[in-house]
Formats: structure tokens, sequence, C-alpha cells
């Protein structure tokens, strides 16, 4: 039997009339009467309850309400509970959701499954009470901190947006470069940590540009000594933006010294090599290929060849990682065999992008 249904109900059987909104529960098994017991004990405590019969409706239910939480038993009919587990855990948009898995006190083989698709924690058959509730707030706990991070790097990533927003001729460089940076860090088989801090930095390496007068970064020709000095001070900006964020660690290097060169001639700290991380070392090629590709105030769009031998003569030069530019290279024409039309063509870039202003081609590139 399914059933999809949703009370809120105060601690001693009334509605609640306190003005902050209750948690949200999503609970599926496919007995009616554990379902029915586990939805009157957590509707006793406050929380707003969902249920569902049946792996393949809590999946839909979730989709549609986003619950705060849930607690599924192991086995259902249409999907398990694990196959339930493993799809929410597995989407970067809800894997942070708490997942209570409910099984058989000897059922080792589901423990292990569930631990192997994400399961935040256990509970066993029978259920009781006091287990149950001290589980469902210490995650609640957890998730109402993971939410307010969220809401912290949401920020931050407007804030990054707008600023890009700011200029027409870089609409999109930040997604790209999100796009681009996590698809070569795969490629270079970076770890997933190293790859979603890609994906962060490819979002807000920019962030410190906030500080950088719009005339400097709109200015159509070459900047003097004074207007670069300013420039070069957004990646030092943009760490200390970033830096009071615990889960912005990793991506705070690649912020940073985006910017190095392996020759010691970049900025702000004159890094070299090895010396830079080999994260804002990825960030470095697909940054310069971006910039390349896609027109901006002082110069046009160049094709994606033409792109890829400028960079290869600045990996001459010693500006660059010559192995992640080969991978780069080999991912960049791998893709182009398949037909892949998830990294834009130059052409598409340049329809998708503003003509530049009329004056000299230059090959120069602030990225």
């Amino acid at each position: 039997m399914t059933c999809l249904q949703a009370q809120h109900y105060g601690t001693i059987g009334q509605p609640l009339l306190t003005s902050q909104m209750p948690e949200t529960i999503l609970i599926a098994d496919d007995h009616q009467s554990t379902l029915s017991g586990l939805e009157g004990l957590l509707a006793l405590e406050g929380f707003k309850v969902l249920t569902a019969g049946d792996g393949a409706t809590a999946l839909s239910a979730f989709r549609r309400s986003r619950p705060d939480m849930l607690l599924l038993d192991v086995r259902m009919p249409m999907l398990s509970g694990i196959e339930v587990c493993r799809e929410i855990k597995s989407n970067p948009d809800t894997r942070l959701t708490p997942v209570v898995l409910i099984t058989a006190l000897s059922a080792i083989e589901d423990r292990v499954a569930g631990i192997e698709a994400g399961a935040d924690d256990f509970i066993n058959k029978p259920v009781q009470r006091e287990p149950l509730m001290a589980r469902v707030r210490s995650l609640l706990k957890q998730k109402a901190y993971t939410d307010e991070l969220e809401r912290a790097e949401a920020v931050l990533f407007a804030l990054a947006r707008s600023i890009e927003g700011k200029d027409r001729y870089t609409e999109g460089h930040c997604e790209r470069l999100a796009n681009y940076s996590t698809r070569l860090g795969a490629h270079l088989g970076l770890s997933a940590v190293d790859i979603e801090a890609l994906r962060r930095a490819g979002v807000v390496h920019d962030i410190g540009k906030v500080a950088v007068p719009d005339a400097i970064l709109h200015k159509p020709g070459p900047l003097t000594r004074r207007e670069q000095t300013i420039l070069q001070r957004h990646p030092v900006v943009g760490e200390g933006i970033c830096e009071p964020l615990k889960s912005f660690q990793l991506v705070l290097p690649i912020i940073r010294h985006h910017h190095e060169k392996m020759d010691g001639s970049g900025y702000p700290d004159g890094l070299r090599g090895q010396e830079i991380p080999v994260t804002a070392r990825v960030l470095q090629i697909v940054d310069v290929y971006d910039a390349l590709t896609t027109a901006r105030s002082y110069k046009r769009a160049m094709s994606r060849a033409k792109a890829l031998a400028m960079i290869e003569r600045e990996v001459r030069k010693g500006w660059w990682d010559p192995e992640i530019f080969r991978d780069f290279v080999h991912l960049v024409k791998s893709e182009e065999k398949q037909h892949s039309r998830t990294m834009p063509s130059s052409k598409t870039l340049s329809r998708s992008n503003p003509k530049p202003l009329g004056r000299k081609k230059s090959k120069a590139h602030h990225a």
C-alpha cells in the first residue's frame, strides 16, 4: 500500500503556534503499522511528516518536497531504501540531506551496502523512541549548520556573478571555468574534494575584482603600471573575502595563485613550478583558454586552434604546466572527436559574445 500524507502537530498533539517553520521528515516503509507508528512519534515532537509506502514514491516525494531528512526502510518494493539513498547522495544538490536507514539488527550486509550508498546513520527494528529522537535531532542540528554554510556560499556566488555581469564581455566566464576545470580535474584523476574545489573556484576566482575600479576592468587599452598594481591585488582580496568559510579552505589557494606562473613571473607571490598548487595550475590553463576564445574589450575572440597554439608558446616560455596543458589538449581533441557539445566551440563563443570595440587587435590577455 502506498500512502503520501503530511501532518503538523505540536508537542502535545496540537498545531504548532511558533513562527519558525518545523523541519520536514520523509518516512518510507512498506509496512503500514511501522509507517503509522513512526509518523505518530515524529508528529508529536512537532515535525512536519511526509510518508511513502515504497521507494519510488519516496524518491518522487523527495524531489517534489525537498524534506530536511529521510527515514527509509531498507527493504521496500519498487526501489529499496539503499537505492533511494544512493540516488540522493549521488546528486551534488541533495547529497547533504541526512538519510537514516531502518534495518534489522542482524542485517550486516544491509549496513555495509548502506554505508557504501552514503547513509548517515542506521536505526534498528523495532524502532525505539529515545534512540530515534536522538538521531533525528542530532542530524537535523548538523543539517542546520550545513544550510548556513550553503547560504553563505550562495551569497559569495551571487557576488561573483554580479561582478561578472558588470562586464558584457565576460558573461558566462564563471560557469565555463567551473565546467572546464572540473572536467580537466577529472581527466587528470584528481580527488573528488579537489574537483569540488575547482568547481567553486571557477565561480569565485575573480571575486576580488570587487575592489578594482570599473575604469580599470573595462579599459580598452593597455593598463598603466599603477593600474596593473591595483588589478594584481584581486587574488589576495578574493582570498580574504572567502577565508571565513571553512568549507572553502581548498578553494583559497586556487583563488590566490591562479595568476602565478611556473617561471616565477606571476603574481601575487611569485611562486615557481610545483610551489603552485596543482588545482591552481589547472584553473590557470582553462582561465587563459577561455580568455583567448572569447571577445574582450581589448581583443577579438580567437579560434580554438589559435588559442591552443598561443598557450603552447606560453608553455615553452615557462608560464604554464606542460603536463596539465598536454592533458587539456588531449581532453579538447577527444571531445571534438566525440562531437561533444558541452564545451562550446570558438565560433559559438564568438557568436554568443558581443563584438569587441573597434580597435587594433591585441594578443594581451588579462584573464
